[in-house]
């Protein structure tokens, strides 16, 4: 990396710009009373982050302004009425558009903050939808709030989650539902609250609307894997108590079965692990937007908080049992997996032992049988030797030297019996020194090494 120098001469860490930049790269929006705002938390890969960057330009364009040439985490846009911003997170971007040129009264989710969108433009957003929802903000300050009967109307009947943030300064009012038109609503009473706070508090409750939703995309895999998981559960079970009170054991037959069912867990954990992780990650954004807001509660109706403690934990404990049921199931096919081999280990050392004994008996009986060969070929020997001598007896004998050649013949034959019996024995003590002098350098070779 090249190396910062600032004026006074000090060496600066290349990153400690960007560092900085990052603590301010998603930053509070100032938020008017009343406003319509719209948020929308979008699904993408790599490739579609690009293809929303592209299709943002568009946008600019529309509005004829010059769209921007580099894509940030953050982008904030103000196009008069509207104001638009898209945000990059790990595995999602969110778009919230702000919505200012209306007017209070009426239904307050009749006018959005799609409204003043160009049509056709939001229906191209590469990438899958994942939480939509409209945020009605209403001015409360100069005048009452609407009556409860009228605002569950606007929530189409629907159960209402109520509470005030901010030690009262805001009513907030939803059902965590989606309506007749494929989204989310909230509607907030803003009675005592700047700009800048109700900015805040907008974007603690979007926040909370979202995480909540991808902290509950892992729910339908832990559902998915906990019926197989206590069928697997069950099948080692079933092993151990086979392993611990059967003799008659088929050992290959049951590591094929724990290497399945290690199959099976390894592939539930490359799926899961991740979205469980995330899921974990999710839930604790929750309760930290959630503490933020501290709410007080409107008589007869659940609080944000209250509704996320007794819908959102729940599943969020279920999904982190099932992952350590996962690596407990792990863990213990490991366990049994580690004695069926040390049985096979065992069942292997005593096959050999039996080997090596027999091994053992046949060479005690090849060095029966050498002994026996070479009583043999002594006698084989000693009668080509005495062959030979006497042909070379015949031979003096015919030149015209006067002896006794069956005498001498005589006397050869032990002579010749003999030294073949020595030499074959020196032979023999030789290789047999060759194998003990061969075992003594092993024995010191091992007891070097120890």
């Amino acid at each position: 990396m090249e190396q910062i120098v600032n004026p006074h001469g000090l060496k600066m860490h290349p990153m400690r710009e960007r560092l900085y930049s990052e603590l301010h790269s998603r930053p509070f929006q100032v938020i008017p009373s009343p406003a319509r705002i719209t948020h929308l938390a979008v699904m993408c890969n790599p490739e579609e982050s690009k293809q929303q960057f592209a299709h943002l330009q568009e946008l600019f364009k529309h509005f004829g302004v010059e769209p921007p040439a580099v894509d940030e985490l953050c982008y904030h846009a103000d196009f008069g009425n509207l104001r638009v911003r898209r945000e990059k997170h790990m595995e999602f971007t969110t778009y919230t558009f702000i919505n200012t040129g209306i007017e209070q009264g009426g239904n307050p989710f009749e006018v959005t903050g799609l409204t003043p969108l160009p049509e056709g433009w939001l229906s191209e957003i590469p990438g899958t939808v994942m939480s939509a929802f409209h945020v009605s903000v209403e001015d409360a300050r100069q005048t009452h709030e609407l009556n409860l009967p009228l605002v569950k109307r606007f929530f189409e009947g629907m159960r209402l989650v109520g509470s005030s943030p901010q030690n009262g300064d805001a009513r907030v009012w939803t059902t965590f539902q989606m309506h007749s038109d494929g989204f989310g609503r909230f509607l907030i009473y803003n009675k005592q609250m700047s700009d800048s706070q109700l900015g805040r508090l907008t974007q603690r409750i979007m926040e909370i609307e979202t995480y909540r939703l991808m902290a509950l995309l892992s729910l339908p895999t832990a559902r998915d894997i906990n019926p197989t998981l206590g069928d697997m559960d069950q099948k080692l079970a079933d092993i151990t108590d086979h392993l611990a009170h059967s003799g008659d054991i088929d050992e290959q037959e049951l590591l094929f079965r724990l290497t399945d069912m290690a199959s099976w867990v390894e592939d539930c954990r490359a799926r899961a692990t991740f979205r469980f992780s995330a899921t974990y990650a999710y839930h604790d954004l929750v309760i930290k937007r959630l503490e933020e807001l501290r709410e007080d509660e409107v008589s007869g109706h659940l609080t944000i908080t209250e509704f996320m403690t007794r819908r959102l934990t729940p599943a969020v404990k279920t999904c982190r049992a099932t992952s350590n049921r996962l690596e407990d199931l792990s863990r213990r096919i490991d366990r049994v997996a580690e004695m069926m081999r040390t049985r096979v280990e065992l069942s292997i050392q005593s096959q050999n032992q039996e080997l090596l004994a027999s091994m053992d008996q046949r060479s005690k009986v090849q060095l029966m049988m050498q002994h026996t060969v070479e009583g043999l070929s002594v006698a084989a020997i000693s009668y080509y030797t005495i062959g030979l001598i006497k042909y070379l007896l015949d031979a003096v004998y015919n030149s015209g030297v006067d002896l006794n050649k069956d005498l001498i013949l005589g006397i050869s034959v032990p002579v010749v019996i003999g030294a073949v019996a020595l030499t074959t024995r020196k032979i023999h003590r030789h290789f047999l020194k060759m194998a003990t002098d061969e075992v003594e350098r092993m024995d010191e070779s091992k007891k070097s090494k120890k």
